[in-house]
């Protein structure tokens, strides 16, 4: 009997813990700042779970500015950009760059939604929120620089379409964009941030403005992997609006094999690539367009949220672009310059071999053997941390310095749909675990 009034005393004492401790975080979550909507509280706005951690769902490096914006930029209109969730999480932030801009870039109204389908401007109903920038609806981003919102609380689903709007109502000269974004986004005449319908957005438009980036709050991810890497990266040749980037692939096979319950790395997966971008040469001759990844490397990867691994896609185009290509040594040593910067945050780095493009209008024997010398580099482990031999995944097996048939778009450098798939499905995502390690240097 004794026993039994013990247990039964033991059960009372837990059930009081457990009401006392609700009651506790029920207090902080209760008493946390903002989080009560008050007649000054902006439009639709919410304040952060607190639990989880800022992770990367989706981003797009800025490439360069809009041609025949260099005046007034999109002034009076609204801007609906379409990006793809990769991970989903409680509350979300964008980052808005002025990168390209030559003058201050005034934003009065700014929202985020998700979408209420496939390949549509229209939000689902109930979703919009109003983002603000240090408490305020008005925004202003310097030429040059970039800014942060303010958390909103939402539940974003991940592999998921999110629109994020923004109003400009004065001119405010180029627009800084995402030029190979293979996703239609929108335009409208007008202030139409904070509308559902999709009616106002007449105009269709092939490439980000201003947004590049989407982190969330989230339980499920343990930080951020990035992609770096040119237009193979930035999807190429992919089919427009379908999310079939090979950057997409990995994202959804390292969230399926978490839902098998494999032990894989829980890292959200961004996109760093951008077109024609080179190791070691700005692009376009230009010293802001298209910077080289040497020089982006501190904004692109090291500025997105809690990265713990960096993956290398580069040197196709430092062979390709040039009238002489670069020396592979010169490409190497750009690449171990990339290492070293990772290196020096803690982030293991994997690189991948560069794909064949035999066949293509530059391809010539030149340029076809530095990519197997920079190739021979990569393999022998002289450069990265692990390895992603893309160019032994792709290659035709009978043509080695070409694409397989079925991996090529048509253009002989960048991959079809089933290439970009490839990609991914060669990568080990064992790899994506453990810390940096130091790269062996080649003999002398």
């Amino acid at each position: 009997m004794a026993r039994r009034h013990g247990y039964a005393l033991l059960c009372a004492i837990v059930a009081l813990i457990t009401v006392v401790s609700v009651g506790i975080y029920a207090a902080v979550n209760d008493g946390l700042p903002g989080r009560a909507r008050t007649a000054s509280t902006p439009y639709d706005s919410a304040h952060p779970a607190s639990t989880g951690r800022w992770v990367g769902s989706w981003s797009a490096s800025p490439s360069g500015h809009e041609p025949g914006t260099d005046a007034r930029g999109v002034a009076g209109r609204s801007v609906r950009n379409v990006v793809h969730t990769g991970v989903g999480g409680t509350s979300a932030r964008i980052t808005l760059s002025n990168l390209y801009g030559r003058t201050p870039l005034t934003l009065t109204d700014a929202t985020l939604a998700v979408a209420a389908g496939s390949g549509t401007a229209a939000a689902r109903p109930g979703s919009m929120r109003r983002l603000t920038f240090g408490g305020a609806t008005r925004v202003v981003v310097p030429a040059g620089a970039e800014v942060v919102s303010d958390p909103v609380r939402i539940v974003l689903p991940p592999d998921s379409d999110v629109l994020v709007s923004t109003y400009s109502p004065t001119p405010s000269g180029p627009v800084t964009v995402h030029r190979v974004a293979r996703q239609i986004s929108y335009a409208a005449d007008g202030d139409h941030a904070r509308s559902e319908s999709a009616d106002p957005y007449t105009t269709r438009v092939p490439y980000w403005r201003y947004l590049t980036a989407l982190d969330v709050l989230s339980d499920t991810s343990d930080g951020t992997v990035v992609l770096l890497g040119d237009s193979i990266t930035d999807g190429s040749g992919s089919t427009q609006g379908a999310n079939r980037r090979w950057p997409d692939v990995l994202s959804d096979r390292l969230r399926a094999a978490l839902l098998d319950g494999r032990d894989v790395p829980r890292y959200a997966v961004v996109n760093a690539g951008i077109s024609g971008n080179r190791v070691l040469v700005d692009g376009d001759g230009l010293s802001t367009d298209n910077p080289s990844a040497l020089h982006r490397f501190g904004r692109d990867v090291l500025g997105r949220p809690d990265v713990k691994a960096v993956v290398i896609d580069l040197g196709v185009n430092d062979i390709l672009r040039p009238r002489t290509p670069a020396a592979p040594e010169r490409i190497v040593e750009g690449l171990r310059a990339l290492v070293r910067q990772a290196h020096a945050h803690g982030l293991k780095v994997i690189g991948a071999t560069l794909t064949p493009f035999g066949g293509h209008a530059w391809d010539t024997e030149e340029r076809e053997t530095a990519r197997r010398q920079v190739n021979a580099q990569i393999r022998a482990g002289r450069v990265f941390d692990a390895v992603v031999d893309f160019d032994k995944a792709l290659r035709d097996p009978y043509d080695p310095r070409r694409l397989r048939a079925e991996y090529d778009c048509g253009d002989h450098l960048h991959p079809s749909d089933r290439g970009y798939r490839r990609m991914a499905e060669v990568f080990d995502l064992r790899e994506l675990t453990g810390g940096a390690a130091a790269v062996r240097r080649a003999a002398a």
